[in-house]
């Protein structure tokens, strides 16, 4: 068959360990065959990233902000052992936290459906988004080891030269001190994105933070939300029928587990980033769920939600066969692709990426399956775990049924 042309260029961002492997077979065996595309490659492994005193992150962002459309591999975010096994310069900075902070973005997880995963939470009936605030907080934070007695305080220097300060703690001994912000343009922007979303999926959206404890930096977040909603959306989110509301986050916790689903469930950004892995292995799988940045301005950058599959790498560099899900990478391109094909007005590339979804879709349906899926599935006798290799080879098989 000819191949769909692409009309515009993909940001495209390489990662590290196992996904690494995956991202290129994904490339070979399901896109490229098919496409005729323009990428612009940026390598962020762990190698380039600390080679470059992490600037190719900021110049993939930057690219992203010309191109409108980017789509990004796992990558590690070094601790100290990391940085040991990679000799690497210094603990480098999450490099999913800076793209989400250049791109002042909101990121939506939502999880992968197939009709044979049931979900661990027995009530959950239909998908669960979360919608992830993507600045600030402790992926921007300054932290101090404190070797002894001490004071520690939090200070503002006003422009004007007038001091905020407050005293953190009075320390005896040996501690630790981190210090996070935000800002109330980019929570503006987040609540302004999971409104947008909400109404445009015409799902219930649920905010939750812990301003009973942060009286002033928790209770900024529910105030502006507050406020958005009542200046914009609360006569759109009524006539659709759907509503907001906010709560605790452990109150949220508690009650989500209990839902049917169905909903957008809006968080900061730490708490976000703990409830979408917790959601998404209530719902299966990690690698079975979609992620997606979304900027105020029309950005949009697709991703991997999990990460570098390090023991399966490991197993790997030994030549070992591994059995590792490729659903995460495969729907951050389709992702990526159906947002180019939308924005340049190329219905076949839409099309394409819908197949490829449903084809990857129906692998594992009928039985086809990595062995993190396996585990989960309904027992069925033409379950088979199969490779990465045959897994992604399925769905190949699988594709080309449908064109």
């Amino acid at each position: 068959m000819e191949k769909i042309k692409v009309k515009n260029t993909i940001v495209e961002m390489d990662g590290d360990e196992m996904t690494r492997i995956m991202w290129k077979q994904v490339k070979e065996k399901l896109l490229l065959p098919y496409l005729d595309m323009t990428t612009e490659y940026y390598d962020l492994g762990i190698e380039k990233r600390d080679e470059t005193d992490d600037q190719i992150t900021i110049d993939a962002a930057n690219a992203i902000k010309k191109h409108g459309v980017g789509v990004k591999c796992a990558t590690i975010t070094p601790n100290a052992d990391r940085v040991k096994e990679y000799n690497l310069k210094k603990q480098w900075k999450s490099p999913n936290g800076t793209i989400r902070g250049l791109l002042n973005g909101t990121v939506f997880r939502t999880p992968i459906i197939a009709k044979n995963i049931i979900p661990f939470v027995k009530t959950w009936k239909k998908p669960i988004t979360i919608g992830r605030h993507a600045y600030g907080d402790v992926y921007k934070n300054q932290e101090i080891r404190v070797e002894g007695p001490g004071t520690a305080k939090l200070v503002f220097v006003a422009d004007d030269g007038t001091t905020t300060e407050k005293v953190i703690h009075e320390f005896e001994g040996p501690g630790i001190i981190q210090g996070i912000h935000n800002t109330d343009y980019s929570i503006l922007s987040f609540a302004k994105s999971c409104f947008t979303y909400a109404y445009d999926q015409k799902i219930d959206m649920w905010f939750s933070a812990k301003d009973t404890i942060s009286k002033t930096y928790d209770a900024e977040f529910r105030d502006i939300f507050q406020k958005e909603y009542e200046d914009n959306w609360e006569g759109k989110f009524k006539e659709a029928g759907i509503s907001y509301f906010y709560t605790l986050i452990d109150d949220v916790a508690a009650r989500i587990v209990k839902s049917e689903g169905g909903m957008l469930w809006a968080c900061k950004n730490y708490d976000g980033d703990v409830m979408s892995d917790f959601l998404a292995s209530g719902f299966g799988s990690l690698a079975l769920m979609t992620s997606v940045l979304v900027s105020p301005d029309g950005l949009f950058e697709y991703e991997a939600a999990h990460g570098t599959v390090q023991k399966h790498y490991y197993k790997y560099l030994k030549g070992e066969k591994t059995s590792t899900n490729a659903m995460a990478l495969i729907f951050a391109w389709t992702g990526a692709l159906k947002k180019r094909g939308e924005l340049d007005g190329t219905p076949d590339v839409v099309d394409f990426c819908n197949k490829l979804e449903q084809a990857a879709i129906t692998t594992i349906e009928s039985g086809i399956m990595t062995g993190d899926l396996i585990i989960v599935a309904e027992k069925n006798e033409n379950n088979r775990k199969v490779n990465t290799d045959e897994f992604i080879d399925a769905i190949k098989e699988a594709l080309e049924k449908k064109l």
